[in-house]
């Protein structure tokens, strides 16, 4: 079972407009593909104890895209593009990783799950892309995505999963600046970081900036449902 993070916001279907927990169903189906079976994980209070609970059912994690990881956790202001922060699933998510981490369960970050993955290492977010790279190639806006090939480090896990270069689809307008415990592995050709790992004892911990959910799957949820049913 594979669990993944979901978005808790306003929508509207049929005759109803109220909070709900939602998640693009690219996901579930992007598991599904790779032979695992998806479990989605809306926010739970209290977190640490929730999380420790559904941790301890399931084979690996996904933490899945969305809004901005709000400043305060990496102990900044706001940027004035920064997005509202959503409390209650930044602390969820980080208590997802706590329990993953006590279960050496494999995880996948996903966008802004990579941004998760390093704020919770103690890591810190570039707020606004555009103002170190001078362009919005990897957020064209709407809901539309940027096309970056990524470049991949040699002998990472991350190039066994994908080979030495892959073509992604973006959509984010903020990037991981710093990520402790965390080895850097793969980059877009204007040097935005767009994907970290940890590996130890042949784990699976990975982090991409991209969306591989939402084209033909290049590697990564194969390797983590891989992951998740031969652990060790």
């Amino acid at each position: 079972m594979v669990g993944i993070s979901t978005y808790r916001e306003q929508a509207s279907w049929g005759v109803w407009d109220q909070k709900a927990d939602l998640l693009p169903s690219s996901y579930a189906e992007a598991v599904r593909a790779a032979g695992g079976l998806p479990v989605l994980l809306p926010p739970v209070e209290p977190h640490a104890e929730a999380a420790r609970e559904v941790v301890a059912r399931l084979d690996a994690l996904v933490i899945a895209g969305g809004a901005d990881v709000a400043p305060a956790a990496y102990g900044q202001e706001p940027h004035p593009r920064t997005g509202r922060p959503r409390a209650d699933r930044d602390a969820w998510e980080m208590a997802l990783l706590d329990a993953a981490e006590e279960r050496s369960l494999p995880v996948l970050g996903v966008c802004r799950g990579m941004q998760v993955m390093a704020v919770h290492a103690g890591g810190a977010l570039e707020q606004h892309l555009p103002d170190v790279v001078e362009h919005d190639g990897h957020d064209p806006g709407g809901d539309g995505f940027g096309v970056v090939e990524v470049s991949t480090g040699p002998g990472s896990q991350l190039e066994e999963l994908v080979g030495p270069r892959v073509e992604v689809r973006c959509h984010h307008h903020q990037a991981v600046r710093s990520h402790p415990g965390y080895a850097a592995v793969g980059w877009a050709p204007d040097g935005t970081l767009e994907a970290i790992e940890r590996r130890e004892s042949g784990r699976f911990h990975l982090g991409v900036q991209w969306h591989p959910e939402v084209v033909a799957d290049a590697g990564l949820f194969r390797g983590l449902v891989a992951a998740a049913a031969h652990p060790g």
